[in-house]
């Protein structure tokens, strides 16, 4: 199992990211509705908005995984923080960057990832819309278009939040 080279600044990205005040944050049913979407739409058993943060990898909405976190180095999604471009791994077993991850020798048995990176304004990735399955396979263009398109809607969302919670706290945007 490999880990992305860290050549971003990683604190300005963690700086970003904790801006959004989203961390550890209750469920909420419109990031629901983008996950549901995303497997809806690719035809996946899994899907998350997963935000990347220091350690791990924390999934403000999730299907199918059953978990709330994963650590950083099991983290797919971690690899697109500096190319800022959708990762589609067909079969991850075949991929020498995740062929000995845990998550592809163990449970749940990944197979087939895309992750559409969450590109915050200053140009940091912040985590991605992913779908996933336990058998290998590929997305049509249509659907990358559209894990992309959700990966968009889901920052506009945080910088709604964001705007919101300025706002309420007598802050200018």
């Amino acid at each position: 199992m490999s880990n992305p080279h860290a050549t971003i600044d990683e604190s300005a990205r963690l700086a970003a990211l904790e801006r959004y005040s989203i961390l550890d944050t209750l469920p909420e049913q419109i990031y629901e509705d983008v996950t549901a979407l995303a497997s809806l739409i690719c035809g996946t058993p899994m899907s998350s908005i997963s935000l990347v943060d220091a350690d791990r990898q924390w999934f403000k909405s999730e299907i199918g995984m059953g978990t709330r976190e994963t650590p950083r180095s099991q983290s797919f999604c971690a690899h697109t923080l500096e190319t800022a471009r959708t990762l589609i791994i067909k079969d991850a077993t075949q991929d020498p960057r995740f062929k000995e991850n845990p998550s592809v020798v163990g449970a749940p048995g990944i197979r087939f990832y895309a992750g559409a990176p969450i590109v915050e304004p200053e140009g940091h990735v912040l985590g991605t819309v992913c779908v996933i399955d336990t058998t290998p396979r590929a997305l049509s263009a249509i659907q990358v278009a559209a894990l992309e398109a959700l990966a968009r809607h889901v920052m506009a969302l945080m910088e709604m939040r964001r705007t919101i919670q300025l706002y309420e706290s007598g802050e200018k945007p």
